[in-house]
């Protein structure tokens, strides 16, 4: 059954003014849709179109790059419309607070740590949260549509946050200001949906 672009759970102008309604109708409906696109086309006639997109992602040694790309593009983009959220931000609470404070050396340094994630994250890539096999907690960054799930990562997790540092997740509202997009993404962060995605991910 061929990949479909999830529908957003808000208005394209929802998440203003820190993440303008232009950037998001084109990334959301341009640039997610052609990696779902060419996910498809690239796994059609394959026994790959019967496994999730977690499983692919899981062996995605065993594919060409068209479908690493494309179904990094897919995975990444889709935990990204559901960890924003408009009148959001604030600081997490629940669970994921509480090892965020005892693995990460709490919000504060957590933030700091993430943002510089993103920051050095030379070119285009990701900045996660993920849960670790053994359950703790870790902050790291993938280049280009890579992601913690895939068994080529250099970090290895489950995201249960990831923020989009390629430019064009930005460049419309902020252009090469890097940095103040980062900052303006942590008013938007949906933490309940983190906190259900770190219970899922202790599981």
């Amino acid at each position: 059954m061929a990949f479909e672009l999830p529908k957003l759970n808000y208005a394209f102008n929802a998440l203003e003014p820190h993440i303008d309604a232009k950037t998001m109708e084109i990334h959301h409906g341009k640039h997610h849709q052609a990696y779902v696109t060419n996910l498809n086309n690239a796994i059609a006639g394959s026994d790959t179109e019967k496994m999730s997109i977690e499983d692919i992602c899981k062996n995605i040694s065993k594919y060409p790059a068209a479908v690493r790309n494309n179904g990094g593009g897919h995975y990444n983009h889709s935990l990204f419309w559901e960890i924003m959220a408009p009148n959001a931000g604030g600081t997490p609470s629940g669970e994921v607070a509480k090892a965020i404070d005892s693995d990460l050396g709490g919000f504060e340094k957590f933030k700091t740590d993430f943002a510089a994630a993103g920051a050095t994250r030379f070119g285009s890539g990701w900045a996660w949260l993920c849960v670790k096999a053994d359950g703790k907690l870790c902050v790291c960054s993938t280049p280009n549509q890579d992601n913690p799930l895939m068994d080529i990562a250099d970090c290895k997790g489950t995201p249960i946050l990831g923020m989009d540092v390629w430019e064009h997740a930005y460049y419309l509202n902020y252009q090469n200001r890097r940095p103040d997009y980062m900052n303006a993404f942590f008013n938007v962060i949906n933490w309940n949906k983190v906190n259900e995605l770190y219970l899922k991910a202790k599981k």
